[in-house]
């Protein structure tokens, strides 16, 4: 999961940071979708425009590996890691 072209952003998720009122226009994927590929044993977010917390993005059973850079405003916690009980690579 990474940037998106100019226009474009993610949908925010529990307890979002505002927006730039130069966001209202722009085009808002779904990023929940990730959380129907159950079976992920490797998830990398890079630079993704997310904001906020998404609990359905932290519940993959069989994920290993789980990277995280440059998403200065999603809401993390340790306690997220439950929904990976076979992680082996933060």
């Amino acid at each position: 999961v990474s940037k998106l072209g100019s226009g474009h952003v993610y949908s925010d998720g529990e307890e979002p940071e505002e927006w730039d009122i130069d966001h209202i226009n722009y085009i808002i994927h779904d990023i929940d979708i990730i959380s129907s590929f159950r079976k992920l044993r490797i998830l990398t977010f890079y630079e993704a425009p997310l904001t906020g917390r998404y609990p359905d993005l932290f519940d993959f059973p069989l994920l290993q590996e789980l990277s995280i850079t440059s998403c200065h405003n999603l809401k993390f916690d340790l306690d997220m890691l439950r929904g990976f009980p076979l992680l082996e690579d933060l």
